[in-house]
């Protein structure tokens, strides 16, 4: 394996090529597809106090590195291909900054741009150029629907698809009763509202909704209390909403009824887990740890098929102006090891893929859940389909 430093020629190899455009030829010849990686500047998720907890479905480190594996894997490929990606990296600091990085990417020759950004940033940036842009961690709907934009693409997948799986898989179980407990987060309500569209998608019952508040006053304890929140109703599973996480994660094992737990605790679903055993998933999972030296995440499988899809357009090289490099992405088939070719939808960039249910010991089940049905693609199970759709630009 090459050295770390050169695996993705990073901004000093970048500042060396000699022609300018989206495809540009290096020093050696090499067609170079440049692209750059936005992230936020001072990053609160990367916080050691949050990245040691694990929370499941939270990022566990720094995206450029599964962006970085991707590119070594395709090594031989893009070599034999006569291509390059030079990738850099543009931490910004406010929305400003990182509508301010996109222009000067594009300015700069990039070709693509991939996002690491809250929802509003990763709309700025998708506004402020023409260039197809990937989302590797923002997993807001509305990204999907309402606010969609024709050249943004979806690695990371959306609220919907994962209590869509966690749905499906009530429903597989027979777990038809549901305990709603919803946190006082800013994004909670959001997402309980995503929640609920996936119960009635699925013919689940919501017996009780109750709110729960973590909070240092003592005035304020019973709030988070599980036995009070989980007395005085039958049900079949408790689904918990906790964007921050710390709730979710005490939750399993200390409920009034001995009934499992899900949502953003106990089984969570994810796009990746490190102890996924199955469609070479252990050499990605083996290839990551080495180089990043921890245990990859579902943000990392999203940067790592990013690095895939960077890697397919620069040994494809569409021809023409930017609209053909958001079309060659659009219409490409990547191998995420989850044991199906994985593609983008046409009605919101989603990118369409089988999701994984975990206890963070393991892989639990897969979803779609067997028996689930669909006239096209079963994949279309997860996630608002073409019937559903609110993105009102055609692609």
């Amino acid at each position: 394996m090459r050295p770390r430093a050169t695996v993705c020629r990073l901004w000093g190899t970048w500042l060396a090529i000699v022609l300018a455009g989206p495809f540009a030829v290096d020093a050696a010849g090499a067609a170079v597809l440049k692209a750059t990686l936005i992230t936020p500047a001072d990053d609160p998720r990367m916080e050691r106090t949050r990245t040691e907890r694990a929370y499941l479905g939270h990022p566990g480190g720094p995206l450029a590195e599964g962006v970085e594996v991707a590119l070594d894997e395709a090594r031989f490929e893009l070599d034999a291909a006569g291509a390059e990606v030079a990738l850099a990296s543009a931490p910004a600091a406010s929305l400003d900054a990182a509508r301010a990085a996109a222009i000067a990417a594009e300015k700069a020759g990039a070709a693509v741009l991939l996002t690491d950004l809250p929802a509003d940033w990763t709309l700025a940036v998708a506004d402020a150029v023409k260039l197809p842009v990937l989302n590797l961690s923002e997993a807001s709907d509305r990204l999907r629907q309402q606010d969609c934009r024709a050249r943004l693409f979806h690695l990371i997948p959306s609220e919907r698809m994962r209590s869509d799986a966690l749905a499906q898989t009530l429903v597989s179980r027979k777990w038809s009763k549901v305990l709603l407990l919803v946190g006082s987060g800013p994004q909670d309500a959001m997402r309980a509202a995503t929640v609920q569209a996936s119960i009635k998608r699925y013919g689940l019952q919501v017996v009780a909704s109750k709110p729960f508040k973590l909070s240092a006053d003592p005035r304020e304890r019973d709030l988070a209390n599980p036995l009070l929140l989980t007395a005085g109703n039958s049900y079949d599973a408790v689904w918990v909403v906790d964007s921050d996480g710390e709730f979710a994660r005490t939750l399993p094992y200390r409920t009034v009824l001995p009934r499992p737990v899900v949502g953003d605790g106990g089984l969570v679903a994810l796009a990746w887990h490190a102890q996924f055993e199955r469609y070479g998933a252990p050499q990605v999972s083996r290839r990551f740890a080495k180089i990043a030296r921890r245990a990859m995440t579902a943000h990392d499988w999203a940067a790592w098929m990013a690095g895939k899809t960077l890697a397919a357009a620069a040994i494809g090289a569409p021809k023409g102006p930017n609209a053909a490099w958001a079309q060659a992405i659009a219409k490409g088939t990547l191998d995420g090891s989850k044991g199906t070719n994985l593609s983008f939808r046409a009605w919101d960039g989603q990118l369409r893929q089988p999701m994984l249910l975990s206890d963070g010991q393991g892989v639990i089940s897969q979803a779609p859940a067997e028996g689930m049905l669909h006239p096209r693609d079963v994949l279309d199970t997860l996630g608002a389909d073409a019937p559903e759709k609110l993105c009102p630009i055609a692609r």
